[in-house]
């Protein structure tokens, strides 16, 4: 896991400024300590920070092929590099070291574009090649690792983050207005915008060649949903198991120690059995994280007890941590440094010290993210799948209309009731919200508000568009895998445990097993309003219980508590105070009624919250530079 950089200049023989290609690099350093590499030919430059993971001695970047005509640096893993260059060899191309990067540049020469079918991990890569004077730019299928650019008049820019394209004079601090709408509903900015205006990200199964003629964009890879022969609940379950076991037996592949973040979940339990059955005696390293209550006790979010059966079960080295809400006080300006964007989800800083305790152990962690999105684990999918059975008037909404009703608040039971009245594609926009579009408007109808607009339904409908044929549910799943999945989920994840050097391997989204899943018939994913089937069979002579019966509580945080407590006038402070970034774009007598309804219960407002005081700080941090870039926090105790 690393960090890389570029600039490509588009006047031939136009060299690159190396000391600005040092500052990207060095910016980043906290995704590679262990090394710094650089390249510059003629008007291209490459940075490279890099965390050793394989061939800790001899995997420097970049690594050139036989001529050094061509050169690559990488941010990622590629699990079959082994098998690639077993292949590569056979054709006569010579290795010089044992390193994963190598088996992408011979790839390139011998595959050209093609090259990316050959690869089998996560991944986001820069080739130059000096040839074709031309960069040849590449992010893995499902967006496990970030890449950012900004194409300027005379040049093109990339990085792993933002924050070091921001090194370079020329590229504009500014807000990008619809972005910010995007945020204000989503609680994060989907790609490939980003909140800066003219940064933007590569997309997911997406590469990019720039050379004198600028940059071009192309698809190299799609999740498919097709219809398939049908077969056996067993036969299924077969496949299933062998492709995860494959998946994380790959992931298994490296050079120093390794663990996995067990929340006592399905998912992450399912990983912790697995890698334990292809360990045997070893014992792995587990890490789970809670919250501390102001009297020294346990929130009752705190999902330990279920951790500690996981970890028992498996002969688990176990590793607790707390956070308490000071922590999110106190840390906020260092959270929103290492996320670049602003992102609205307030898992970020307990998963922030969870991989900075954890770096203590291992630098490699595996967790169970991608479950949820590609099995159906998501609450949200039964819910919505009812409301569109509501809507085609299907007999369906007999049975799951009332109890969705039962269970959901008046305010909620008016939403489903609108969203009833919808077709899927405009009412469905992912599993997580801030802002719904009635308090949205009120919100923007301040000084600042005027002329904002979204473009967020030509984003969704293109999604549903793409696979109009499959089933509402694989819809729905789509949209999440394109959206959610990237900018929310897998960008928090990559940032988070980055800032700590720490590599983290997601199983579940081999592009192999995500390809298998997607044509798994609906009641393999979702049955009786219950989701991920075919894990939980799996799983069930596996794991205790307790664990394959729990609902999904995903990575719950106190901030409801926290917001009417400890944090009650730090949120006031921040969002009203007479200077607040927020003043300058929505109403702030809106921020105020919301802030009032959350501190007197009359109203759960803490995600429209979280997501402004991310916003501010962000604002603060990377727009007006009035927040310094705070020194690295406290490290939290281990609990004993």
């Amino acid at each position: 896991m690393c960090a890389i950089c570029g600039i490509v200049n588009f006047e031939l023989h136009n060299p690159v400024d190396r000391h600005l290609v040092k500052r990207m690099t060095d910016i980043q350093a906290h995704r590679g300590p262990d090394d710094e590499g650089y390249w510059f030919a003629d008007n291209a430059g490459l940075g490279h920070r890099r965390l050793s993971i394989i061939d800790l001695g001899g995997g420097k970047q970049p690594i050139f092929n036989e001529d050094g005509s061509i050169g690559v640096i990488l941010n990622g893993e590629i699990y079959n590099y082994a098998a690639i260059t077993a292949d590569l060899v056979a054709r006569g191309h010579r290795f010089r070291t044992r390193s994963d990067t190598e088996a992408i540049v011979h790839a390139y020469e011998e595959y050209g574009e093609g090259c990316l079918e050959k690869l089998r991990g996560m991944f986001a890569f820069a080739l130059w090649d000096s040839r074709r004077r031309r960069l040849f730019l590449a992010r893995d299928r499902l967006g496990i690792k970030p890449v950012y650019y900004y194409h300027g008049a005379t040049f093109l820019a990339f990085a792993s983050e933002v924050k070091a394209l921001l090194e370079i004079p020329e590229v504009p601090r500014q807000l990008d207005p619809i972005a910010l709408d995007s945020y204000l509903s989503l609680r994060y900015v989907p790609g490939p915008r980003t909140m800066f205006k003219d940064i933007w990200k590569l997309q997911p199964g997406h590469f990019m060649v720039v050379d004198e003629h600028g940059p071009r964009i192309t698809r190299y890879w799609d999740i498919e949903y097709r219809e398939k022969e049908p077969s056996s609940l067993a036969a299924d379950l077969e496949r299933f198991e062998a492709l995860l076991e494959e998946s994380v037996r790959l992931r298994l592949i490296a050079e120093v120690p390794l663990g996995v973040f067990l929340s006592g979940g399905l998912d992450s339990s399912a990983i912790l059995a697995i890698m334990s059955k292809i360990a045997g005696q070893e014992r792995i390293k587990t890490f789970s994280v809670g919250y501390q209550s102001p009297d020294g006790g346990e929130e009752e979010e705190n999902e330990f007890h279920y951790a500690r059966q996981a970890a028992q079960a498996f002969g688990a080295e176990h590793h607790e941590f707390r956070v308490q809400p000071v922590d999110f006080r106190d840390f906020m300006p260092s959270l929103v440094w290492h996320l670049d964007e602003p992102l609205g989800d307030p898992s970020s800083i307990p998963l922030y010290f969870i991989a900075q305790l954890a770096r203590k152990y291992i630098t490699v962690v595996l967790s169970g993210e991608g479950a949820d999105e590609i099995l159906a684990g998501y609450g949200i999918y039964p819910r919505m799948l009812a409301l569109d059975s509501v809507h085609r008037g299907l007999p369906e909404c007999v049975k799951y209309a009332p109890r969705l009703a039962a269970r959901l608040p008046w305010e909620k039971v008016r939403r489903y009731a609108q969203l009833a009245a919808m077709p899927l594609e405009a009412g469905y926009r992912g599993v997580s919200r801030a802002f719904f579009p009635d308090q949205k408007r009120r919100l923007l109808a301040g000084p600042g508000g005027n002329g904002f607009s979204t473009e967020l339904d030509g984003i969704f409908a293109a999604h549903f568009g793409a696979v109009s044929h499959a089933s509402p549910l694989d819809r729905m799943l789509y949209v999440d895998a394109k959206v959610w999945l990237p900018d929310d989920l897998l960008l928090k994840a990559d940032k988070m445990t980055m800032a700590n050097a720490l590599e983290l391997r997601v199983p579940f989204l081999d592009h192999k097993l995500v390809g298998f899943a997607a044509q798994l018939a609906q009641d393999r994913k979702l049955r009786g309003g219950t989701g991920k089937y075919l894990l939980r069979r799996l799983m069930e002579p596996i794991l205790p219980p307790s664990i394959i019966r729990r609902p999904k509580k995903g990575f719950p945080v106190p901030t409801q508590k926290w917001l009417r407590g400890q944090l009650k006038d730090f949120a006031r402070q921040a969002l009203l105070d007479s200077a607040s970034a927020c003043r300058l774009y929505l109403n702030p007598q809106v921020i105020e009624q919301m802030i009032s309804e959350h501190e007197q219960g009359r109203a759960n407002r803490q995600e429209e919250i979280w997501s402004l005081l991310v916003f501010e700080f962000w604002h603060k941090l990377f727009l007006e530079k009035k927040v310094a870039r705070p020194a690295a926090s406290a490290e939290l105790a281990e609990v004993a």
